[in-house]
């Protein structure tokens, strides 16, 4: 049982280096959801805490998302722009459907407050290879 454990464990860790992320997931902590006066629409608010060296691989959201880095620093790839390599403090906006990544660049551990505006009902993310 030992070995087979062990032998798992090593296919996730390689599976999670060929598809460019590290095979631990980035902590998601949801903060706040509500509906807006504009009907059918929510805002939603997390918070997302990157290892050192972790991608969020390439994903899209069906609305906008505002991002706010509270700690370390975060390199941002959207689709059609440079990236853009951002530390505590600063913002950065992601128009809705815009495939966009995110990696920890730093040593230390990273985190982001994402506040999104988007339709009620719908996933909040879809992952795009």
């Amino acid at each position: 049982m030992r070995r087979f454990r062990s032998t798992v464990c090593g296919l996730v860790a390689m599976a999670g280096v060929l598809i460019g992320t590290s095979a631990q997931a980035d902590k998601r902590t949801q903060l706040s959801q509500n509906d807006l006066s504009i009907p059918g629409w929510e805002e939603i608010q997390m918070r997302v805490d990157l290892d050192p060296g972790h991608i969020a691989a390439n994903h899209r959201h069906p609305g906008e998302e505002i991002i706010y880095v509270v700690e370390g620093t975060i390199e941002y790839d959207l689709e059609g722009k440079p990236p853009a390599t951002l530390k505590a403090g600063d913002v950065i906006f992601v128009p809705k459907g815009v495939v966009h990544s995110a990696k920890n660049v730093g040593k230390t551990n990273a985190a982001e407050i994402g506040t999104y505006i988007v339709p009620k009902g719908q996933p909040l993310l879809e992952w795009v290879k």
